[in-house]
């Protein structure tokens, strides 16, 4: 009568799994990491070895990028607990897991098309490039957390709540996430400058 145990389940934050999660962009797959952890903190040992960061967990980058500016940063148990209530209002609004919608947010708001300057003779030229997937991502999770910024400053809304909305629209590719629009943006001037 000797059952084998079964291992618990590693949810992050104790209510979300990584189990059902896809990343369905096949560029992003290898820099989207749903390596499942309970707490998004690894106290930075991936930041001395060149493009370790693609191996951290998504939700922990994107804690990461909540700490960035000014008063908020370095204060890690802030930017996790504004994640956990996002996550919550993300759940209780869209009814599916988080970590999903979050995954699905990132795939909408990573650009494809940038723009570099080539000066050629003493002439300045933008040409269109294509872009690394690894800034692809860096960048989606940026403007995904400066566009909640954006919404809470001098705002009744607290940027949990900004947080929530900016990945909800994002997740499905509308037009006023701050996110999507930046995206927009940027593939329009490098259209532009093909």
């Amino acid at each position: 009568m000797s059952e084998k145990l079964k291992e618990p389940e590693i949810k992050i934050l104790g209510n979300w799994s990584f189990e059902d999660v896809k990343v369905e962009d096949p560029g992003l797959v290898r820099y989207i990491s749903l390596k499942p952890v309970f707490i998004p903190h690894s106290g930075g040992r991936h930041e001395h070895q060149r493009f370790k960061k693609s191996e951290v967990n998504i939700v922990e980058r994107l804690v990461n990028q909540l700490m960035k500016p000014g008063k908020n940063a370095g204060k890690k148990a802030r930017a996790i607990q504004i994640l956990k209530n996002a996550f919550e209002i993300i759940h209780l609004r869209t009814g599916q897991n988080p970590i999903q919608v979050l995954v699905k947010a990132i795939e909408n708001a990573a650009p494809c098309e940038d723009t570099t300057r080539i000066s050629y003779g003493g002439i300045v030229y933008h040409v269109a490039v294509d872009m690394a997937p690894q800034r692809r991502v860096d960048l989606a999770l940026r403007w995904l957390t400066e566009g909640a910024r954006k919404a809470a400053f001098n705002n009744l809304k607290t940027i949990d709540e900004c947080l929530a909305d900016e990945i909800i629209l994002a997740a499905n590719r509308d037009s006023r996430s701050y996110a999507v629009s930046r995206r927009d943006e940027q593939e329009r001037i490098a259209l532009s400058s093909r």
